[in-house]
């Protein structure tokens, strides 16, 4: 039973987790594209995201993050003689560090942030929270269909995501471009 609890915060602390990367990604954009306004605009609006990033990263996501893993590891341990051995657990793990790098490269841009500076454009931060989408969805597949999952399937299916979330991002631009 208590094994059943520690899943569903793990659960719970991972959407809160992905969540706080979707709209910390999303405020990084608005960031960005308030560099373009006028000088009172950017005066008003920048300062005002970067406090919104700084409470949501500090507040939210990053405990969120921490959370995630130690319940993560606690259900490793509880139940080491099955998980440690699943090949499926392993490229999971795998995905949580490279969440993990891309936990704390989000966290580089909204230092950069706060000082002003993001030298990636509203296209380049779009794609970038794409990467997070990427994640959510092999992660969620592998532990859910564990074993199920042919390797030929997951690589083409991980690919064909990745391919409609560029045309997504592609087609999004475009319309913005047409309704300016």
């Amino acid at each position: 039973m208590t094994y059943d609890y520690i899943k569903a915060l793990h659960l719970i602390f991972m959407v809160s987790w992905f969540a706080g990367l979707f709209y910390m990604v999303r405020l990084l954009i608005y960031f960005r594209e308030a560099a373009d306004k006028t000088a009172a605009e950017k005066e008003i609006l920048q300062p005002q995201f970067v406090l919104m990033m700084q409470r949501l990263w500090w507040i939210i996501t990053t405990p969120a993050m921490i959370l995630t893993v130690i319940f993560g590891l606690w259900m490793l341990y509880l139940n080491s003689d099955y998980l440690i051995k699943a090949p499926w657990m392993h490229l999971k793990l795998g995905f949580v560090v490279l969440l993990l790098v891309y936990h704390f490269y989000t966290q580089k841009l909204l230092r950069s942030s706060q000082n002003g500076i993001i030298t990636w454009n509203s296209n380049h931060l779009r794609i970038w929270n794409e990467v997070a989408t990427l994640f959510l969805v092999s992660i969620v597949f592998l532990v859910v269909l564990k074993n199920q999952l042919s390797w030929i399937n997951g690589t083409l299916g991980f690919f064909g995501v990745g391919i409609l979330l560029m045309l997504g991002i592609k087609v999004y631009k475009k319309l913005r471009k047409s309704s300016l």
